[in-house]
């Protein structure tokens, strides 16, 4: 069940980065852009760990990249999605402190590269969540922007956090256990990737001039 969750969050990745690479002509806000990068990188990411995985090699160093590279596009998509200049303010800080603080664990402990990293996944997580959390407080008063993919980041983000916080105890626990972590990650990622589809399927020619 995990690997078919898995497959399909894919797929429906893929057919994401295809409507946004196609609707880019007609959405040339730095939001968007931003947006259809960091769906490009994450793709090629995940199409990387799963071939490791697929063929018995270790991928579990791809998760830092997977988790950093995310941080820094997102945090990347809301400076250029929020308005007020104190909370771009906020974005920029936070994002250069949590680099400063990962860069500083990663000199002190190199060997982390090759383990969950739980600090790196609360950290970089829960920041973009106060990011997130900025934008929907804007909503409020603002134009509808980008909220079933500020919806689905939040969710998946709460939800997989603690999935992977608990990356390290679930190796020493049962298979089952193991299994049904997976498969619930999987399906939070997929509950994640419709929500950009939803959204994706808003945007037209006639959205953004």
């Amino acid at each position: 069940m995990a690997e078919i969750l898995a497959l399909t969050g894919y797929s429906v990745l893929l057919i994401n980065l295809v409507l946004f690479a196609y609707k880019i002509q007609y959405n040339k806000t730095a939001p968007y852009r931003i947006f259809t990068l960091y769906t490009a990188i994450i793709l090629i990411i995940q199409v990387a760990s799963y071939t490791l995985s697929y063929y018995k090699v270790h991928n579990l160093f791809l998760s830092h990249f997977y988790f950093i590279l995310q941080f820094i596009l997102l945090s990347l998509f809301y400076h250029a999605l929020l308005k007020e200049k104190f909370q771009k303010k906020i974005v920029k800080m936070g994002l250069a402190t949590v680099l400063l603080a990962l860069s500083i664990q990663y000199t002190l402990i190199p060997g982390l590269f090759f383990k969950f990293n739980l600090f790196e996944i609360f950290l970089t997580s829960f920041t973009l969540i106060i990011f997130s959390t900025f934008h929907f407080y804007n909503l409020l008063n603002q134009k509808k922007e980008f909220y079933y993919i500020n919806s689905g980041i939040l969710v998946y983000l709460f939800g997989s956090t603690v999935l992977f916080l608990t990356g390290n105890l679930v190796s020493s626990l049962s298979s089952e256990v193991n299994t049904i972590t997976w498969t619930l990650n999987a399906f939070l990622y997929v509950i994640y990737q419709l929500f950009v589809l939803v959204e994706c399927a808003k945007f037209s020619r006639f959205n953004y001039k």
